[in-house]
């Protein structure tokens, strides 16, 4: 019974995904304000279907009561995001909010799976960072400074970077943490990501003449260069690709983007030839079965997974990914596509690209150019550490020690994410704040115009009036007949 039960959940699991998914973009077509809150309520109610079913197939295989109650914690955590951005904030996208909630789904159900301590752990950072996350759509909201603390910005991501360098923790061949408490590392270069992007706008923002853009572009390279010499060439990557998109967008240069991708070929030759970390992982990505025992085993065991899940996946707890290396963070993928199946894989991924068609929606509609170029950055910033997560795995590109946004295990990288949605939502409030702002200075000319329309001829021909004659008002016929005698006086002594 418990196995028929687990192959019709693999097919239930996979339609309501799919259905998610189609919502996800056929709410950008919907013009019907009811409709689109209707579709986005029906969102909702596919994700905690799929966090329900999921949570009950671990249950039958397990038979552990400590899952049923982690699954009611994790279901009143989505409750509370849900009602809670709603509640403070009713001017909220709905569709962010419920695309960071189905994805903290996604990698609590196969965090579960593959490690429950790992997933009690991300729950806990989970709820810290929400509760955190609450107060940054106000500050963003609020807070008129940000553009101009460009110095702050560069002083605070180079300083957190280059503390990696002297009291990190060496893991996989790079400094990537400095270690906090037993089994709680701090990542800095998941949070310098975000304060990069503001220190690239408010840079932008300040000045676009060469001069500034030879400093900003120069910081930007000394940030990279502490991550190359730190060897964490994902994160290198990733601030690289983020400020050559800004730079391109803020410019309109196509030279500049030429040139940084010469330069980006270069030092990627030098970083082949000097670290050999990076030598294996293109080894293994050329051809990870002939170097499976010089560094293609991680590699090609996620593919063995990805093929052996197919289309609709083996079921959970029916797959073999424990034998995936760093299964939980860098590779989570691989487990999702094996269990869950390469449709529910590829709908994750479809998720996620809705996120950054919402992001560039709200920079294209922003007025403010800090904001517009802070929107583009951390969306790309978003989207590229997602390809480049999945493609590592995919062995679409060399595998470069990068975690799938809200999905992997990982405090900095999930904190990070989280704040980074925060700020998103904090921008759409802008957004609405800016178009409140237009149509009532619309309303405004209107209602002037409509007025002086509406006047009475004299008073149009005074309004219309040049100078000081359009302030002076008729004379009365009193005043008109003292001023007639006032004149008779005078040329009376004239006289």
């Amino acid at each position: 019974m418990v196995n028929i039960i687990v192959e019709l959940s693999k097919y239930t699991i996979i339609l309501l995904i799919t259905m998610y998914t189609f919502l996800c973009f056929s709410i950008f077509g919907y013009l019907d304000p009811y409709r689109k809150q209707q579709s986005l309520k029906q969102q909702n109610i596919l994700m905690f279907s799929i966090h329900m079913v999921a949570f009950l197939v671990m249950y039958l295989q397990k038979g552990d009561i400590k899952l049923l109650i982690f699954y009611v914690m994790q279901a009143a955590l989505f409750t509370a995001i849900i009602l809670l951005y709603t509640l403070i904030y009713p001017r909220v996208s709905r569709l962010v909010v419920n695309n960071m909630c189905m994805l903290l789904c996604i990698g609590f159900i196969m965090l579960t799976r593959l490690n429950y301590d790992s997933a009690v752990k991300q729950f806990m950072i989970a709820v810290a960072a929400v509760g955190l996350s609450l107060v940054v759509p106000v500050i963003i909201r609020k807070f008129k400074l940000f553009s101009e603390w460009r110095i702050l910005y560069a002083v605070v991501g180079i300083v957190s970077l280059a503390t990696v360098i002297l009291f990190g923790k060496e893991k996989n061949g790079a400094l990537l943490g400095i270690p906090i408490t037993d089994g709680f590392n701090l990542q800095p270069s998941e949070l310098v990501k975000i304060v990069f992007v503001f220190f690239v706008a408010s840079s932008f923002h300040l000045s676009m003449e060469f001069k500034n853009i030879v400093i900003t572009t120069a910081l930007a390279a000394f940030h990279v260069l502490i991550l190359v010499v730190s060897k964490d060439l994902g994160a290198a990557l990733i601030i690289f690709v983020v400020y050559l998109v800004m730079l391109y967008v803020a410019t309109r240069q196509p030279l500049y983007i030429l040139a940084g991708l010469g330069a980006g070929s270069v030092a990627s030759v030098i970083a082949y030839k000097l670290f050999n970390h990076v030598r294996v992982r293109v080894l293994a990505w050329k051809d990870p079965f002939a170097a499976y025992d010089r560094g293609g085993y991680q590699v090609a065991q996620s593919l063995f997974a990805i093929g052996t899940g197919s289309w609709f996946g083996m079921g959970l707890f029916e797959g073999s990914p424990m034998s995936i290396p760093v299964r939980e963070t860098d590779f989570i993928f691989a487990a999702i596509a094996e269990e869950l199946g390469l449709i529910f894989a590829l709908c994750m991924i479809l998720i996620c690209v809705s996120c950054y068609v919402m992001f560039l929606n709200i920079a294209m509609q922003l007025h403010n150019m800090f904001y517009k170029l802070v929107a583009l950055g951390l969306g790309t910033c978003y989207i590229f550490q997602v390809f480049i997560a999945i493609g590592g795995v995919t062995k679409f590109i060399p595998s470069t020690g990068v975690t799938t946004p809200l999905v992997s295990y990982g405090g900095s990288s999930l904190l990070s994410s989280i704040i980074m949605f925060a700020i998103i939502q904090g921008l759409y409030i802008l957004r609405e704040d800016e178009e409140e702002d237009i149509e009532r200075k619309k309303r405004e000319r209107l209602r002037a115009k409509r007025s002086r329309q509406t006047a009475p001829p004299s008073e149009r021909a005074l309004r219309s009036a040049p100078g000081p004659v359009a302030q002076r008002a008729p004379k009365s016929p009193q005043r008109r007949q003292a001023s007639g005698a006032e004149k008779a006086r005078r040329k009376q002594r004239v006289r």
